[in-house]
């Protein structure tokens, strides 16, 4: 139990006080109060009802409820509380001093003395305070070489029942070496972070400080990831009907674009997307994990910059693992990094040094984007297009180890013990497409409209897997088009997420991004369409939806420069147009990527 205000103002009544007295005792509650010479006339009932109730059950806890009436003469009330523990004896708790007696008082006290953790809130606790909350699971999710202290468990909060919470612990000070922040760092960390709010990422929700540790909460702690989703399907999800499932996948889809917009909008980006970042709950909510510096990825990888996490470079956008070689092509757009080595004994010198000071395996390393041309924004749309392509695949049970094999059929990295297999997807961009190729080709066979979904997010999903940064659509264009896909092609008529961000937090710290992309709609959802690649051009399609504010000006400038012939406009497409117009992106994206790798761009060896 829980001595929050209301709680002890329930317990301490008049049948409670006299349940722990001695019939005489009993009998001195209504009589007058022993110390003021008259110039009171209050009982010791009244007393212990008004100003001692926090008292009067410290001492029934520590098994001296009668010696209430000594205390009360000695004018001691719950407005003393906390007593240090070297004044504790002046309470006269026994005939002659008892330390053990005056040591459990010190102690029990702060049971009594809460301060509960409030949503937004940052404490600070004393040494010998207590924390009101519940340890639901205590693990240490690092190796003991890394976490240098670091653990993460669940708990419970007594003020919001019902609610699972996932406690960070974050060793403090300086000096004490890597994965180590200073008490400046965490609050400036914590103030950071706080207006950083989605309902489909992992988000903070109080912290505090005791023993020289820094704990944070977050919302949303997961019970699986898309990782073990991929290798196996976890019941919450085989009990679903089909149809339902589906629609539940479809709709994770939107979730994760709608979320990516709202990290992109604010000027940040996540920087770490990849399946072990995707999380689930056991009631099938998903959601991203926190990008911050309070991450389990990223304090062992502050202290370790030469480890390999392979998973980070399957999903890494091509140029976080490509360097140039020579000058750029002028005919062909491309974002160039300068090399700071290029030692070939050295596999990972321009990751690392890309990476500043936070380590290969950092998100935080996208997230202060080193150079003006690494756009970490772009970036994220080509992880999230990638893990996009993961939950199409798993629609047509063609998900993990077969897609991860036919990525790496035919590139092999050189390493000891024989070739090692690469299965990235920026490396094997080929790849890729026809398995998108087979998607579609797979997808045709099925008659339920949500497999009607599959080819126009392709469509999406090839734009955003583009090799070029600039070529990839912003999230917002994406979360435009994917609503479309859902609304007309998979009928689902009210998708999970819908919603407009605008405006700009730089509020974030030193989270934001040296040059932000601008917005490109600017009202509620007014407005949304979808572009469709085609052999004789490029086709929009509108819905409308009713909602504050009118069309963006820009998107309707997109609408009229994109304008086809009427009759060409009213013409239904078919699935031959649509297959057509996709192996023509295809064939388009390869023919640049062949171009664009071979003369300018060298892969580093993983």
């Amino acid at each position: 139990m829980w001595w929050d205000p209301d709680t002890i103002d329930k317990t301490v009544t008049r049948q409670f006080v006299c349940h722990h007295l001695l019939p005489e005792e009993i009998e001195r509650l209504d009589r007058p109060l022993g110390f003021g010479d008259g110039l009171t006339d209050g009982t010791y009932w009244e007393w212990i009802n008004e100003k001692a109730r926090r008292i009067f059950l410290i001492l029934v806890d520590i098994g001296a409820p009668d010696q209430i009436f000594g205390v009360i003469d000695d004018s001691w009330d719950d407005e003393d509380l906390p007593i240090a523990l070297d004044q504790v004896e002046r309470l006269a708790l026994t005939p002659s001093k008892d330390e053990k007696s005056e040591r459990r008082f010190f102690y029990r006290q702060f049971y009594y003395l809460l301060r509960p953790l409030q949503k937004g809130e940052h404490a600070i606790y004393q040494e010998d305070e207590v924390v009101p909350l519940d340890v639901v699971d205590k693990k240490q999710t690092l190796p003991t070489g890394q976490s240098q202290g670091y653990h993460v468990d669940r708990v419970m909060l007594p003020n919001h029942p019902g609610m699972v919470f996932c406690r960070r612990r974050i060793p403090l000070g300086p000096g004490f070496g890597p994965g180590y922040l200073s008490h400046e760092d965490f609050l400036y960390e914590v103030n950071g972070i706080k207006n950083l709010q989605n309902q489909h990422l992992v988000s903070y929700f109080a912290s505090y400080i005791q023993h020289e540790y820094g704990y944070v909460l977050f919302t949303l702690p997961a019970d699986f990831t898309l990782k073990s989703f991929l290798t196996t399907t976890p019941s919450s999800i085989k009990n679903l009907e089909k149809k339902e499932r589906r629609r539940l996948v479809l709709n994770w889809i939107h979730c994760l674009v709608d979320t990516v917009c709202y990290i992109h909008n604010r000027g940040l980006s996540h920087g770490n997307i990849k399946p072990s970042t995707i999380l689930f709950s056991n009631d099938n909510h998903i959601c991203f994990a926190d990008f911050t510096r309070f991450n389990p990825e990223v304090m062992p990888a502050m202290s370790d910059k030469t480890s390999f996490d392979k998973e980070s470079y399957d999903y890494a956008a091509p140029e976080q693992w490509f360097k140039p070689t020579g000058p750029p092509s002028p005919t062909h757009r491309r974002s160039t990094i300068a090399s700071p080595s290029t030692s070939p004994d050295n596999n990972q010198s321009f990751f690392i040094s890309r990476m500043t000071d936070y380590g290969v395996n950092s998100p935080m390393a996208m997230m202060h984007a080193p150079t003006p041309h690494l756009n970490p924004q772009a970036a994220d749309i080509f992880s999230l297009g990638c893990v996009i392509l993961e939950l199409l695949s798993f629609l047509l049970k063609k998900q993990g180890r077969p897609f991860a094999t036919h990525r790496a059929a035919k590139h092999k990295s050189p390493g000891r013990g024989g070739a090692v297999l690469d299965s990235s997807f920026h490396k094997n961009l080929g790849q890729v497409d026809s398995w998108m190729s087979q998607l579609v080709k797979d997808a045709s066979k099925k008659d339920d409209q949500e497999f009607r979904a599959i080819l126009p997010m392709l469509h999406v999903v090839g734009h955003m897997l583009s090799l070029h940064p600039s070529e990839r659509p912003a999230a917002n264009d994406v979360q435009t088009k994917m609503y479309q896909i859902l609304r007309d092609a998979a009928g689902i008529l009210e998708p999970h997420c819908v919603h407009q961000y605008g405006g700009w937090d730089f509020g974030i710290g030193s989270m934001k991004l040296n040059s932000p992309t601008q917005l490109s709609r600017n009202n509620s959802h007014d407005t949304m369409s979808i572009m469709t690649k085609r052999s004789s051009g490029t086709r929009s399609i509108e819905h409308k939806r009713t909602g504050s504010g009118g069309s963006s000006p820009g998107s309707l400038r997109r609408s009229e420069s994109n304008r086809e012939p009427e009759r060409e406009r009213e013409r239904p497409r078919t699935n031959s147009d649509l297959s057509s117009s996709f192996q023509t992106l295809l064939n388009l994206r390869m023919s640049k990527v062949r171009h664009w790798q071979a003369p300018v761009y060298t892969e580093m060896r993983a």
